[in-house]
């Protein structure tokens, strides 16, 4: 019974230490900051189609979020994180890493100018998402894989 009992927490902490150690990956990062990217977009686009109330605060943590994110997003593509997981991004991105930073970075900046201004209506909302969303098109045009 002992013996279960040390087989079941042996194999429990590796299973643990495995998904620390997956946590930590470049490739697990820079997913989850495109998601939560996804996620600010989406509540801006539901104030903007009218499908959610407008909420200064809801705003403002959008768009917090959005230019964090893109800020931080380029650290997560070391050389060697091309490949081992899936994922979108496209080798473009390694071999254009200026070009490919500074759209991250026009995503940020655009997200502080509108952060700065801050849209007061769904419409001005909508606007900012027309913004945003050009910059996210942009780079998705060239630096994510289509699947």
């Amino acid at each position: 019974m002992k013996l279960n009992f040390m087989a079941a927490a042996g194999l429990t902490l590796c299973l643990g230490a495995g998904v620390v150690f997956a946590a930590d990956e470049p490739q697990v990062v820079r997913q989850e900051l495109m998601k939560k990217v996804g996620g600010s977009m989406g509540a801006l686009s539901a104030i903007a189609k009218g499908q959610k109330p407008y909420d200064a605060a809801t705003v403002k943590t959008a768009l917090t979020t959005i230019s964090t994110s893109a800020k931080d997003f380029p650290n997560h593509f070391p050389a060697g994180s091309e490949t081992g997981f899936e994922s979108e991004a496209a080798p473009a991105i390694w071999s254009n890493m200026d070009d490919f930073k500074s759209k991250a970075m026009k995503l940020s900046t655009d997200a502080d100018t509108v952060l700065a201004s801050m849209p007061a209506d769904p419409a001005a909302v909508g606007q900012a998402v027309q913004t945003l969303g050009g910059d996210c098109g942009t780079c998705h045009q060239t630096y994510r894989l289509k699947r």
